[in-house]
Formats: structure tokens, sequence, C-alpha cells
């Protein structure tokens, strides 16, 4: 799972590729969706730019 800015999308995909060989990530726009049980990162895994998408 990441959690990442728009810029480092396609970082986040080639790494959970990496990780999950034969799994399809989804992608989740944080600023769209709400979690009860958890509070997203405000900073993006690769920068200090907010975090918008969560790959998982």
């Amino acid at each position: 799972m990441y959690c990442v800015c728009k810029q480092h999308i396609e970082t986040a995909l080639d790494e959970f590729l990496n990780e999950y060989e034969d799994a399809a990530p989804d992608l989740v726009n944080l600023k769209e969706t709400e979690f009860s049980d958890w509070d997203p990162p405000l900073k993006c895994a690769h920068c200090e730019e907010p975090a918008e998408v969560l790959v998982v």
C-alpha cells in the first residue's frame, strides 16, 4: 500500500507490481474517500507533496 502524490503514481505502481507480481493494484483518490479506522498520511511516500492517491 502506497500513499503518493500524482507525480509519483507511476513509481508506486512499479513498486506494487514488483512486490505483488500477479496482482493488479487499485487506485483510490484520497480526496474523495473517507476511512473509518485509518487516517492516510498527509505527505507522499516519495516527497513532501500532499498524498492524493492510495495504491493498494
